[in-house]
């Protein structure tokens, strides 16, 4: 059982291989008509990735989804028409959750799998996350591979005029989804009685989401499933759950749901109208499965954000916290290396093994519900497993080469885990995305977090001179 603090200085899961420069964590991002989420890149991805995966003498597949941003329409023919052209053939299937994307990958047979999203961003984002055979995203090294054939001479990848891939659209990519989601919720449960407020952020799952909890029996109370293009997480989803708070207490809704823009993301909220971050939610599967012999590794995979109550409830039912870097793609990586079936983060993102390759907020809170009909018991008490410790986060800008290294910065670090102790935590990693220190001070008391972190921020203004 591991009972370590995490790490005081975390590589941020957004810091890339020297060679990557497209690619982020989670695919490529960024503003919706401008390079490099534009049209033209999109065709030189689809070019390029086409090439990569285009081994062997069978007819090759890639499988490509959206969420509902208008810049789906400008990306989804770039990138087919970029496959096209590398003999790729292309299976469209529409606005769809990014697991359903990951899902229908494997069960096609396809050699790739291609989401257009930007999750839980503003409509004037976009991103392309590319997804392998197996189901998973694919490696560092392999979005590396495909970013140099990007760079260079792509005329190597375009095939003869026979050999052009084809496009055709599956009409019963939804159903295909909605029948794997609800076999993720056990046999001989239904939903009947309970009232469900499901917030789909006017996004991937709009339709999905509340298809699959009516069917299961609930009373569906629908919202953020009205998508005109632009109200994607627009005051809506799991990044803006007051709406969804408020409703739930409006209706007297048992549980509320909220999915981000490709619903790869779950908070949820209770009776009370009280949310309930990715932690609690991991300790709500992790303690049911731990009972019913279904938890797999000892233990659960979550990030270095997750909060030390969540590490001390699982030490109490000798259960292990494995931490790694902040992205669900890490987490996935780890529970392949542990044996794990669960994992997640505090944001949301939840990995069931069991059940998909990625996150899927929809089948995370399916689990949830299984518990609260198994306990019979309200979400305010079900999805209460542990008292948060008090955890703040503050974002420090700066130029130049960053102040980490600084022996004052150091010493300081060093001084603050000295003063805390068993009480709390500190985590200090720099952004790879922007110039930005994030310092992270998670403490028993609030007085006593507060000093820390004032403590570790003075330290790091007073070297930038800010």
């Amino acid at each position: 059982m591991s009972t370590r603090k995490a790490p005081r200085m975390s590589p941020d899961s957004t810091v890339l291989p020297p060679r990557k420069k497209l690619f982020g964590t989670d695919g490529i991002r960024g503003t919706a008509n401008k390079a490099p989420m534009d049209a033209g890149t999109a065709l030189r991805l689809g070019q390029a990735a086409g090439k990569y995966f285009n081994r062997g003498t069978h007819r090759h597949r890639v499988v490509i989804g959206k969420d509902t941003r208008l810049s789906g329409y400008m990306l989804e023919p770039a990138l087919t028409a970029g496959f096209v052209s590398a003999g790729i053939d292309v299976v469209l299937v529409g606005p769809l959750p990014t697991p359903a994307i990951a899902m229908m990958t494997r069960s096609l047979r396809a050699d790739l799998g291609v989401m257009i999203s930007a999750s839980h961003n503003p409509h004037e984002d976009n991103g392309i996350k590319l997804f392998g055979p197996d189901g998973l995203k694919l490696s560092d090294e392999q979005e590396a591979d495909i970013e140099a054939l990007m760079a260079g001479d792509l005329s190597s990848a375009l095939v003869l005029p026979a050999k052009l891939g084809r496009a055709s659209r599956l009409d019963d990519a939804p159903g295909r989804y909605i029948e794997a989601a609800k076999q993720s919720f056990p046999r001989g449960l239904t939903l009947e009685g309970l009232r469900l407020v499901v917030d789909c952020a006017h996004g991937a799952a709009y339709k999905v989401a509340p298809t699959v909890l009516w069917e299961l029996g609930a009373e569906v109370v629908s919202v953020g499933v009205a998508p005109d293009g632009f109200n994607i997480n627009r005051g809506v989803g799991s990044t803006a759950p007051q709406q969804l708070a408020d409703l739930v207490r409006e209706r007297r809704a048992d549980l509320g749901i909220a999915l981000d823009g490709d619903a790869d993301r779950v908070v949820l909220v209770d009776e009370l109208g009280t949310v309930i971050d990715g932690d609690q939610i991991l300790a709500v599967i992790a303690d049911s499965w731990a009972r019913e012999g279904k938890l797999k590794g000892g233990g659960l995979v979550a990030t270095v954000m997750s909060n030390m109550g969540l590490e001390r409830f699982l030490a109490s039912r000798g259960l292990a916290l494995h931490r790694t870097a902040v992205g669900d793609r890490y987490v996935g990586e780890r529970m392949r290396e542990l044996g794990c079936n669960l994992g997640g983060e505090q944001s949301g993102h939840m990995i069931i093994s069991d059940f998909g390759t990625t996150g899927d907020g929809l089948v995370a809170a399916l689990q949830v519900l299984a518990v609260l009909v198994e306990e019979k018991q309200p979400a305010s008490q079900v999805c209460r497993r542990f008292t948060t410790l008090p955890q703040k986060l503050v974002n420090i800008r700066f130029s130049g080469t960053t102040p980490l290294k600084d022996q004052a910065v150091q010493e300081a670090i060093a001084a603050e885990e000295a003063r805390l102790g068993s009480r709390g935590r500190v985590l200090i990693r720099a952004s790879g995305t922007e110039p930005v220190i994030r310092v992270m001070v998670e403490a028993e008391e609030e007085e006593l977090l507060n000093q820390s972190l004032d403590a570790l921020c003075g330290v790091i203004r007073a070297k930038l001179g800010t």
